[in-house]
Parts: C-alpha cells; sequence; structure tokens
C-alpha cells in the first residue's frame, strides 16, 4: 500500500479484522478510512449472546496460545479482559500443543459411564499420530492421500501391535475412541471429514504456548474495546458491497470504485476486503471487476472452508461430574473408524463427539456446548429447533440411560446458512499448499509507471 497517509481507504466487513485494520491504518497517520459493514452490527463472527443466566459464545471463544507470541493475548490482556489465572507466566509457558488439558467424562451408547483411564490408550494414540504427521511431499511410499486416510491406516496398523493382549471388547472401544476423536478433529478444523485435509498442507499449523482461555464476561468485550477506540463516524452499517471495481489504470488517483448494493459508488485509492472466505467462494465473481487474477481465484478454489457448529444446551442440573470439563460421546458400533455418517438425514446427530462445559456466570446455571461439524452441521441448521431439541434429549438419554434429563432450552448456531459467511473457518483442503495463503494475503498490484497495490484481502 502507498505510504501517503492523505490516501482514501475502504475496508469491506466490520469483522476482528476490519476493526483491526481500521485501527492499524488511523495509528499510522491514516484519516481518511471508511469501513462498509453489510449487517448492523461489528463483529462478524464473534458473537456473544446469553442462555439463561450463562454468557455463551455463538462464534470465536478461545484463545489457543495465551502468550506474547498471539497478538489477540495480548490485546485480550490489554484491555483487562482476561482471568488473572491466564496471565500468569506459568500459564503462558506450558506447551500443551493442540491439546489443552480437560477434565473429561466418557460415556457409551449402550448407556454406560466409563473410566476415562481406560479411554488413555486411544488418546495417547490418537495424538501420536495427528502431531506427527508425515510433513514433506518426498516421504515414501505416499500410500496416504489425506489426514484422514494416514490416521486410518496408521491406527489399524499400531493398534493391532499395541493392544493385541487386549480382549475384544477392550479393543472394541478403543477403536470406538479414535473415531469420537476424528470427529472432535474435524470440528477444529471445520471440515466434514479429515480425509478431506491434505496430509502435507496439515504441518502448516504451529501451536503457540499456553493453556487456552476464553473472555470471562465474553469475546464481544474485545469487539466493543476496539471499536471504542475507531471514531463513531467511521462504521457505515446494512452497507452491503455489491461489486468492487479494480482497474489497470495509471493513475493513482481513485483508482478504485466500490459499488454498494443501494447503488451508491465509493471511489477509493485503496480497498481493504475482509469478507469470509466463504463468501468469497460463492461471489467472487460478481464481488470483483474486472475478475481477480487467475493465481487468487486458483487458491480460493483450493483453501477449504467448511461449518462447525454450537448446539448450547441448558439443564436444571448437572448430569456430569463435578470437576468435569468436556464429555465424549464414544459410538458402540463405530470399531470401523468413522468421522462422518451416510445417512444425514437420519443420523447426523451421531457426529456431534462432544459437550464442553461452558463455566457459569452465577450458581445455578448448568449449560453444555454441543459440537457438530460438516455435512451434518449444515443439515442440523436447516432443522426447526424442536427438532433438534429433540434429537438432543434423545441423544443424551441414550449415552447416559437416564430418561428423566429434559433440556430446557438451547440455542443453535448457524454459519453455514449466514449470508455474509456461508461456513465457519478455513482448513488445507487437499491440494492446498501454504503457497496459496500467502497468495490469499497479497495485495493486487496495478500495472503502470508505478506499481501500486490497490487492494488487499484479510479474512476475518
Amino acid at each position: 500500500m502507498a505510504t501517503n497517509v492523505d490516501s482514501k481507504v475502504v475496508i469491506v466487513g466490520c469483522g476482528i479484522a476490519g476493526i483491526a485494520a481500521a485501527q492499524r491504518l488511523l495509528k499510522s497517520g491514516f484519516s481518511n478510512v471508511r469501513i462498509l459493514e453489510a449487517t448492523q452490527r461489528s463483529g462478524g463472527r464473534i458473537k456473544t449472546c446469553r442462555l439463561g443466566n450463562t454468557s455463551i459464545e455463538i462464534g470465536a471463544a478461545f484463545i489457543h496460545g495465551p502468550s506474547e507470541e498471539n497478538p489477540v493475548f495480548c490485546l485480550a490482556r490489554d484491555y483487562n479482559l482476561l482471568d488473572p489465572k491466564c496471565l500468569t507466566p506459568e500459564n503462558q509457558s506450558v506447551d500443551v500443543g493442540e491439546y489443552p488439558p480437560l477434565v473429561p467424562n466418557w460415556f457409551t451408547s449402550s448407556g454406560q459411564k466409563v473410566n476415562p483411564e481406560s479411554m488413555n490408550p486411544a488418546l495417547e494414540l490418537f495424538h501420536e499420530l495427528l502431531q506427527n504427521t508425515p510433513q514433506s511431499k518426498t516421504h515414501k511410499p505416499r500410500s496416504w492421500p489425506s489426514v484422514g486416510d494416514f490416521i486410518k491406516s496408521e491406527v489399524r496398523r499400531r493398534a493391532a501391535k499395541r493392544w493385541k493382549d487386549k480382549d475384544k471388547s477392550t479393543r472394541k472401544l478403543l477403536l470406538g475412541a479414535i473415531s469420537t476423536m476424528l470427529k472432535e478433529e474435524c470440528c477444529s478444523s471445520a471440515t466434514n471429514s479429515m480425509e478431506e485435509l491434505d496430509l502435507v498442507g496439515f504441518s502448516m499449523y504451529q501451536s503457540i504456548k499456553g493453556v487456552d482461555c476464553t473472555f470471562p464476561s465474553g469475546t464481544e468485550d474485545l469487539v466493543s474495546n476496539l471499536m471504542s477506540e475507531l471514531p463513531a463516524d467511521l462504521v457505515s452499517y446494512s452497507r452491503p458491497v455489491r461489486c468492487i471495481h479494480w482497474s489497470n489504470r495509471k493513475s493513482g488517483v481513485n483508482a478504485v470504485v466500490v459499488e454498494c448494493e443501494d447503488g451508491d459508488r465509493i471511489p477509493a485509492d485503496h480497498v481493504i476486503v475482509t469478507v469470509s472466505l466463504g463468501y468469497l467462494k460463492k461471489h467472487h465473481s460478481t464481488l470483483f471487476s474486472p475478475p481477480l487474477p487467475a493465481q487468487k481465484l486458483r487458491s480460493i478454489h483450493k483453501i477449504g472452508f467448511g461449518t462447525c457448529d454450537k448446539i448450547h444446551v441448558e439443564f436444571e442440573s448437572p448430569w456430569w461430574d463435578a470437576d468435569c470439563e468436556i464429555i465424549y460421546l464414544l459410538w458402540d458400533d463405530e470399531e470401523n473408524i468413522s468421522d462422518h455418517v451416510l445417512e444425514i438425514g437420519e443420523k447426523w446427530i451421531r457426529k456431534i463427539s462432544s459437550f464442553t462445559v461452558v463455566k457459569p456466570s452465577q450458581r445455578g446455571s448448568h449449560v453444555l456446548c454441543g459440537w457438530i461439524s460438516g455435512h451434518e452441521a449444515e443439515h442440523m441448521e436447516t432443522l426447526p429447533e424442536q427438532e433438534v431439541r429433540r434429537s438432543i434429549t434423545e441423544l443424551i438419554h441414550t449415552f447416559t440411560g437416564d430418561h428423566t434429563i429434559t433440556p430446557k432450552r438451547i440455542v443453535c448456531s448457524r454459519w453455514f446458512h449466514d449470508p455474509w459467511t456461508l461456513g465457519s473457518y478455513c482448513h488445507p483442503a487437499n491440494g492446498c499448499s501454504a503457497q496459496d495463503f500467502k497468495n490469499m494475503m497479497g495485495p493486487l498490484p496495478v500495472t503502470g509507471e508505478q506499481q501500486v497495490h490497490r487492494f488487499t484481502f484479510l479474512d476475518n
């Protein structure tokens, strides 16, 4: 971007990326900055609500790796939004990888509660494989086309050796636990199946030290604090963009025109686009004129963007242990290792791998958050709330054996059917590489006497 602070900059989208971009520009001396937001609120996929007396996060909830290397943590710390425990050197220095230490309860579809320690062999094997996926395109033989294929084949091979002395029922249970963890990982990657994740691309992930933490008063507090530092009139709400007209003119004056759905045309020197990748995948052909370069389009297509939804459920009283932080569900008939269901219309509920215990904002509030991803999540979004509640009730009765447990209320996220997000977050799909992410972040050049970047992509 040109260094002329008098340049007119338009930011499309008022999610966390758009807000941060505006804040950075203002602090750097730019004064002619404007954000166009399609909805009536700021925050994008950061959205805090209430269920009874408990704050719940419809979207982003965790700070993964709360340490100095994490800019989100630094912002939350500076705004005094975190629990003091998160700020301790001990918490920031612990290297937990991708798996924070949570106290589990395990339930099976036969209505049995099993000892968590008996599941450790499965968890150890699964984490061992996930943290040591082949990282080179030259590994020999390359017999695994995806992360899912690698894990499934290696689980069968290694389990046959390690668990040969265990009885048949125990082996069946441990293999079922692998299926549970595969579904759990599908939620982490917002994918339909781990077979859709590129084996080499998966190794691009880098973990940051620190035990995951949340915002006690809600993640929206971070958005509110960031917004408080921006001029009140900087954001125009309910202003969806129809088309961004960019050109290759040599002139550096208002080289971009942002056309809004209401017909208003806004000239700009630079545009920063922060819409979701899901929105780009569906609308890129009409959102940009002329069309985006082939390299950019290939990367938009190759990077995966899927759905991970939450189903928050409130209960009169807890049916889980007092110290429990996560509840895992293990289907007795999934020893063949599966992370998706074939009959989605009838069995979508089987994709829910776990419920996390939501920390109550006051005593007497008992809320769980169920996690579901992929096509099963997309199907769930089409169902009436009453049907989702019925299915959740039946699921809990099946796994606990207690038919007196009845949810009071539920709140479901529906990110796939949100017209401005069309999904949750991205993942390295098969064939995707680090270069594709670099291509997405890179600005578009204008050819001419001076090479000037006219607009930049940031996915919030």
